[in-house]
């Protein structure tokens, strides 16, 4: 075989849901690789809890597998899949608002962190954070994460979530004010 073998991030989503459909569980590993990090994000945006989120995502990409020929757009598999995330969310949301785990980040520092001071301010701060983002609309909170956290592009925001990039950065330019707002610049520092 004298063939140049393309990587799964070298061929497109549509030749990999192609694949996908036609057996390929590699081809679906490969969009998995690809997309897990944006899925978090929008899961986060409407769970606002990590551990949920996980879980979110989790199901999401099952529930992708399950569907994946039903996806009549194959170029388009980020916005489909952000669809599919967003509504497993909200089920999710819905049916087990009760639950209270409490994840490792809120469980404290490991015994033998380097610095507790350091530890401490840096748990308060995202803390503070967490508190500031669960304020935000989902909206402005996926694309805020997207955006600051994941180095996203307008775009490439607006393709996933179905908007134009004008209203993208219309809606993080909303979303860091009211950060700032909800934060201010007093709350930053230390007690």
């Amino acid at each position: 075989m004298g063939g140049v073998i393309k990587t799964d991030m070298e061929e497109s989503d549509a030749v990999l849901v192609g694949r996908a459909c036609a057996g390929d569980g590699d081809a679906f590993e490969g969009l998995v690789r690809r997309h897990m990090r944006a899925a978090y994000a929008v899961a986060l945006g409407v769970m606002r809890n990590p551990t949920d989120a996980e879980d979110v995502v989790q199901d999401a990409f099952i529930k992708a597998l399950e569907e994946l020929e039903s996806c009549r757009e194959p170029d388009r598999f980020a916005a489909w899949l952000a669809r599919i995330v967003r509504n497993r969310a909200h089920s999710f949301h819905r049916y087990r608002r009760v639950r209270r785990a409490t994840t490792l980040d809120d469980a404290g520092p490991l015994a033998g962190a380097s610095d507790p001071a350091q530890d401490t301010a840096r748990s308060r701060l995202r803390d503070r954070l967490s508190l500031a983002a669960a304020e935000l609309s989902e909206k402005q909170r996926q694309v805020l994460l997207l955006h600051d956290l994941e180095g996203w592009k307008h775009r490439e925001i607006g393709e996933l979530m179905d908007m134009p990039a004008g209203t993208v950065r219309y809606t993080l330019h909303q979303a860091r004010r009211a950060m700032r707002e909800l934060l201010g610049a007093d709350s930053l520092k230390e007690d």
